[in-house]
């Protein structure tokens, strides 16, 4: 249905069924802002580990639970931004695409929160993260799971919104990573294996999120890999697809699964000189260029 072709009725209907949820998406950034000003000032685990030197263990607790609160309200707005950008294509037979532009941006404001709270580093040792795990211990494996299933629809509906040729196309690729460092960093690397047992309570959610974390790092790794290719060509999407990879090989090794790590590092490998062959073909155009140009070039 064209945008002119759009009966007067037609709006007043969509108007009227959509006002309930901008006063619902209103009362979420209320409160959002008053939990923010509260955090001001507050330590987040994501800064070094030098500045975390003296920072009271409650302040960063209570900073923690706040932070994973706020992304918990992000979702929910997503959650009614996306079901308002529905109802226009229902009502109105349009897209909404302000809608779910604000859908997106939620999506990334619920996981900057989460990277504030666990750090957003890709592939490094628990010890350097550790802090903020532990800020978040008493939310329980079972919430955080459930959080990283909601982030995950919440992802898809959006992209799934806009379509397969949005000039989001690519963005979401760094949105979809982001995603994934988060998954890796809400688990408690430190108690997980004494905890791989059925015997103790929320092994299957454990379980769950181990999984999705591998997942993820491996989707994310094809996904950078496959914007090098088909788009960029920027030797740096192709680094962060082996970075991604390397986190993987570090979760397996952890895990104790040798011949699974050994299959990501042969696949590191290839993609390491993949890198280095193009970026010696890089190197070698732009020296041809600049002798195409001239010393006055």
């Amino acid at each position: 249905m064209a945008t002119e072709k759009i009966s007067a009725e037609a709006r007043r209907r969509y108007s009227e069924r959509v006002k309930e949820y901008k006063q619902a998406v209103d009362q979420i950034e209320a409160q959002a802002k008053k939990l923010e000003a509260v955090l001001h000032g507050a330590p987040k685990a994501a800064q070094p580990k030098a500045n975390q030197e003296g920072a009271d263990p409650e302040a960063l607790r209570l900073a923690g639970l706040k932070r994973f609160e706020l992304a918990g309200g992000c979702l929910n707005q997503v959650a009614y931004f996306c079901l308002m950008h529905s109802l226009s294509l229902s009502l109105l037979g349009v897209k909404n695409e302000a809608y779910l532009n604000e859908a997106r941006k939620g999506c990334y404001r619920a996981i900057i929160f989460l990277e504030e709270a666990v750090t957003p580093l890709v592939d490094a040792a628990f010890s350097e993260y550790e802090v903020g795990v532990e800020s978040l211990r008493e939310i329980g494996d079972g919430p955080k799971y459930l959080f990283l299933r909601k982030l995950g629809f919440a992802i898809d509906s959006v992209a799934e919104g806009f379509g397969a040729n949005t000039k989001w196309k690519w963005s979401f690729v760094e949105l979809e990573g982001r995603y994934a460092v988060v998954a890796k960093n809400l688990l408690n690397l430190k108690t997980f294996l004494a905890q791989l047992d059925p015997r103790v309570a929320g092994y299957s959610e454990r379980l769950a999120h181990i999984k999705l974390a591998k997942r993820l790092l491996q989707q994310s790794a094809d996904r950078y890999r496959e914007k090098y290719e088909l788009s960029t060509l920027r030797l740096d999407d192709i680094k962060q697809a082996v970075l991604f990879l390397s986190a993987l090989k570090r979760l397996h090794t952890l895990l104790g699964e040798a011949e699974e790590a050994e299959v990501v590092k042969r696949k590191m490998d290839i993609w390491k000189a993949k890198m280095e062959d193009d970026q010696r073909k890089q190197e070698l155009a732009a020296k041809m260029a600049k002798v195409r140009r001239g010393p006055e070039g």
